[in-house]
This record gives C-alpha cells, structure tokens and sequence, in this order.
C-alpha cells in the first residue's frame, strides 16, 4: 500500500513539475529533419489548403462575417498553433462549431454597441487566454473525466444547427439575425410547403451536392469541396455573360473575398469592451472547454493510428496561444479540426511543419483562386455547409452512446437536446452537469441483502423476513467508494438496520471500502453516538491503510476505541475474526448469532457469500 502511496506522491510530483513550462516541440523535429521529410510536409500542407479555403469561405458565411478575418485565422492560428502542438498532425483554424457559438454570441450583444468583427475578436483574445493559462496549469487532463457521450450529443447538436442554420441560404429567403433551431426548422417547412423559395437556389444547391458525390465517386484523390465550388464559381462567372443581373446570390453579395496579407493590428482594451467581460466570460469558458474536448478526441485519435505520444497540455497551449495571435491580427477564433486535421494524417505529414506550410501555401492560392472565389453561389456554400454538418453527425457512435447504458442514453438525448434548444455555451455545461451527476447517482446507491447461516453451516440469503433468527451481532459487509455521495445513503442504511434494538453489536468489515472522506467520517459519527446513547456498540474490522489513516487523523479512530478497531491483516478474515471475539466479550452472554449482509449488486449470482469463523 506504502508503494501505492508513494507511486501516487511521485505521480502529483511529476505533474506539478511540468506546470508554466512552455515548450516548442517541433524544434527537436527540425534537429532529425530532411528533404524527405519536407517534401512530404509541403505535399500535406498543398492538400490541407485545398480543404481550408473552401471551408473557411463557408464559415464567414455561418459568422455573417467577411471572409478576410476567417481566412486570416486559418493562416495565423494554424501557423502558431503549430508551435507549439505536441501532435504532428493536429491543425488549428475556425470550424463549424465554434463559428455557430461566435455567431450566436454576437447575435445575442448586437446592441452593444460594438460591431461584430470587434466582438469575435474579443471573444478570441479572452478564449487564449483561458486556454493557454489552463495549459500552463497542467488542465489538459480534465478532458478524461469528461464522458464521452457528451461529446458525441454535443457534435451531433452542432451538426444538426449547421444544417438547420443554412436551410434559408439553400432555399434563397431571408432571415432574422440568430433564429432558434425551431425557427429555422419551421419557415424551411412553411416556405417549402407554400412553394415560396428560389428554384435557382434549390438547383444550385442540389447540384453542389451531386457534383460533391461524383467527384467522390470517381476522383476519390481530388478534394472534391475545392473542385465542386471552383466549377461552380467558373459557371457562374461565365453567366453574368449572359445574365449580367444573375438570379442567384454571390460570395461577393455577402463581402468580396480579397488575397490580403495579415497585418498586426494589436488589442486594446477600453471601458467599451471591459463593460462585456461579465457577459462573454461564460461564453469563453465553454469555448474553451469545447476546444479541449475537440483537441483531446482528433489528437488521441489520431495518434492511436501514428503510435505517437500526445502532451495534451501542449495542444491547448497552442490553441490559446493561437486564439491570442487571431485576435492581435483581427482575425475570428478558432479551434481544433477534425477534418482538416485527418486530411493532414491522411496526406502524409510527418511533423508539425506542414501546418505551417500550409498557411503559408494558403497565401499564395489565395492570389491566384481568389476571383473564382467571388462568384460562388451562396446557394453552394451552403449545400456545401449542409453536408459538413451531415458529416459531423457520426451514426456509429451515437449508437454506442445510445446502446451502452442507460446513463450514457440519457447524457447523450440530454446534451443534444440542450444543443438544440439553449445557447450553445449552456448546453456544454448541462451535459457535463449530467453526466457527472448520473455517475454520482451511479456510484451512491449501496444495496444490502441479509444473509443467515443455515442448517448446512453456509450462510444463504434470508428468504422469508418471518422466519429470521434474533441476532445480536451484525456483520455489515461494506464495499465501494465511500465518498460524499454514497456517506447519506450508507448511514440511512446501516441507521435502519440498526432500529432492531435486538442487535447489541454492529461490526462494519471494511476490507474493500475506498476514498472515505469527511462526509463519510462524519456518518460513521453519528452511527456510534446513536448506538453508544442506546447501550450498545460500533466495531470496525478489516480497514486498509488509507481507511485507518482517515479515521485516525478525523479524530473518530479515538472515540470509537482502538481497542473497537481491527485493521486489515494478511489473512482477509482474521481482522472479523478478532472483532466477533470483542464483540462477544462485549455481550452479556457466551454466546450470539451472526448475521453478515453483503452488498447484492456487487455479488455474483451463483456465488455463495465467504462465512467469517463463528469462534476464534
């Protein structure tokens, strides 16, 4: 146990060791680095400009925002996340979950009197911040506490929004600023049904999305999103020949995509902009939890498949250190990307460099690829949205989530509910407020059955309560975690077992009790107080290290007697053993009957339950 003990103080040690260490692990990759290596990473980072571009113009779509900030972040937040990421593969840069909240949010504080791209922004310096000071802090390992079943609710509700929010775009009709799912949902159904959409819109939408399949049907090697709104784009171009007054709207309807080069701009901070801090700290916190979660499921991911080491601390230092740089640059927030991330694995990119690469490739497409950009029907970039959304609904493990247990059904329904119908920001909290609570429920229900010692000389469940013997001593057979969650429960048990006042002495035998905590020093308390006022008497048998050293330095260890103590020995029944010798030296008479109860859920079906000596 000391082993244990001191394995766990090591372990505490280690941690607190790497706290405000910053490190910058692609440097030791450029120590080992070759032509090969960068030929590879260029190819990778080509491939990965390829998908950015076009998502990215779909984003700004989502944010109601200029391409020039979203792509800015693509080329700044990639490059400097990049530095610091442990993973060779991970990519930074805006995605659909985090430009649904950001849009959502600005939405929200449209009459506060600062534009948009000013609220992004400082959204984006103060989800840094808090994401790099938790790197610093060692936080990067909380994402393992936190179920996964929120996260596949969560994705699955950010999926379904993404799809919900571009049924306008796709059906040529306005909207209000920052409609609700319903809403969305509802006009889509009402204008449909009333035929009161753009045939051109429609067309083009479905067409996107036939040309996205025939590409990846036959051309599987080619990105189909850049070949699909490139064509679309050149079409498109070519009928303003025509039609010089075209039918449908434009990418540079919403705000003319232009090739310009980040330029610093600062951050600063004025009574304007603090007056929100209150409003957007809470929106913040979620983000960054989101993009822990994001960063912690592509990364593990994909280094199951490379057999690389992640330091999970290093993936969120660099994803606040690249929200800081966007927001110095005026660019949007970003997070992790799974997509784009698993196109970087899948292209063959060996080191952290061909992230960087491709923000600086991204520049120079943007120079050529640029006007073709322009004149993407809306239409298309939202098809093109849909299907991002379609894909980020993952049937596979929403049947896990949903099949596994009861537990992760109803984390699963409650999350994505939440999704649907609150602020993407609360909707995070209420799922992992859920699954935290299911888990505590889960593991504070003791469940004790009474076990009686038969004819045969086993003890055997009592069947027929009429038929019990008169006890007077008590074996309890304790078994878990006793935490605060379980202490209310456990005393309300163990206190109802002891109203027969027949029962002159209880012996807990707490061989396998774990992490006691005040909560459940203090039950134990008031079970030997309400014994001690009616005449009769606690023992406790069978106690681990860390069970005696609780109760030892509570204070509880002592007023129950060391002498009414037994801690654990070698051989598992000789501490019960010792406690029924001082239990029937405490009784009146020579002799008692025994009872022990076990706890029914953790004892096998067919198994008959071990039987402590009757005698020394």
């Amino acid at each position: 146990m000391m082993e244990g003990v001191t394995g766990l103080t090591e372990e505490v040690a280690a941690i607190g060791s790497q706290m405000f260490k910053v490190r910058f692990p692609f440097v030791p990759e450029l120590r080992r680095y070759s032509w090969a290596k960068f030929r590879a990473d260029l190819l990778a980072g080509a491939t990965l400009t390829l998908v950015s571009i076009p998502q990215a113009i779909g984003f700004s779509l989502i944010l109601n925002l200029p391409p020039q900030p979203v792509i800015v972040a693509l080329i700044v937040g990639g490059f400097v996340g990049s530095l610091f990421f442990s993973s060779h593969h991970h990519v930074f840069g805006p995605t659909s979950s985090i430009s649904l909240i950001v849009a959502a949010t600005i939405a929200a504080h449209s009459d506060s009197g600062m534009p948009p791209l000013q609220l992004a922004i400082y959204l984006a310096f103060l989800i840094g911040v808090i994401q790099f000071l938790a790197g610093l802090l060692n936080f990067g390992e909380i994402t393992k506490f936190i179920s996964r079943s929120v996260v596949v609710g969560y994705s699955t509700g950010i999926g379904v929004l993404l799809i919900a929010s571009q049924l306008h775009n796709l059906l040529g009709y306005d909207v209000g600023p920052a409609q609700s799912f319903l809403t969305n949902v509802a006009q889509a159904v009402t204008n449909l049904g009333t035929l009161h959409f753009e045939f051109w819109a429609l067309g083009i939408g479905v067409l996107t999305l036939l040309i996205f399949e025939g590409v990846r049907r036959f051309r599987p090697a080619w990105p189909e999103a850049l070949v699909g709104l490139a064509l679309l784009g050149i079409v498109a171009k070519l009928s303003l020949l025509l039609w010089p007054a075209a039918p449908f709207r434009m990418v540079k309807d919403e705000g003319a995509l232009q090739a310009v080069f980040p330029v610093f701009a600062g951050f600063h901070f004025g009574e304007h902009k603090l007056h929100l801090l209150p409003d957007l700290a809470g929106t913040a916190f979620a983000i960054a939890i989101l993009g822990m979660l994001e960063a912690a499921s592509i990364t593990k991911g994909l280094a199951a498949k490379s057999g690389q080491k992640i330091e999970p601390n290093q993936e969120l230092m660099g994803m606040g250190a690249a929200n800081i740089a966007c927001a110095l640059f005026g660019a949007v927030p970003g997070s992790s990307s799974f997509a784009r991330s698993a196109v970087n694995f899948q292209s063959g990119a060996v080191s952290q460099l061909s992230s960087m690469l491709s923000s600086v490739v991204v520049l120079f497409v943007l120079l050529f690829v640029t006007p073709v950009f322009n004149f993407i029907p809306v239409a298309a970039l939202a098809a093109h949205l849909i299907r991002v959304g379609v894909k980020m609904i993952n049937r596979h493990q929403i049947r896990i989530a949903c099949r596994s247990t009861r537990s992760d059904a109803v984390v699963f329904v409650v999350t994505l509910g939440s999704c649907l119908l609150l602020k993407l920001d609360t909707a995070i909290y209420v799922g992992i407020g859920v699954a935290l609570a299911l888990f505590l429920q889960k593991t504070s229900t003791p469940t004790l059955a009474e076990y009686v010692l038969n004819a045969e000389g086993n003890f055997a469940e009592l069947k027929d309560p009429t038929q019990r013997p008169d006890p007077e001593i008590s074996i309890i057979h304790v078994e878990g975690d006793l935490y605060f969650g379980a202490a209310d429960l456990f005393q309300e048990e163990v206190r109802r077992l002891a109203e027969n006042q027949n029962i002159r002495v209880f012996v807990l035998r707490m061989k396998n009790a774990r992490h006691l905590d005040a909560s459940t020093v203090m039950a134990l308390e008031n079970l030997h107080d309400y014994l001690r006022q009616t005449g009769r008497h606690l023992l406790i048998s069978g106690s681990n290290l860390d069970v005696t050293h609780v109760l030892r330095k509570s204070g509880l260890l002592a007023q129950i007697g060391e002498e009414n103590i037994f801690p654990a020995e070698a051989n598992p029944t000789s501490a019960t053993r010792r406690a029924l010798q001082r239990a029937k030296a405490l009784l009146p008479q020579q002799h008692a009957d025994v009872r022990i109860f076990y706890e029914r859920d953790r004892l096998p079906a067919d198994a008959t339950p071990p039987a402590p000596a009757a005698g020394p």
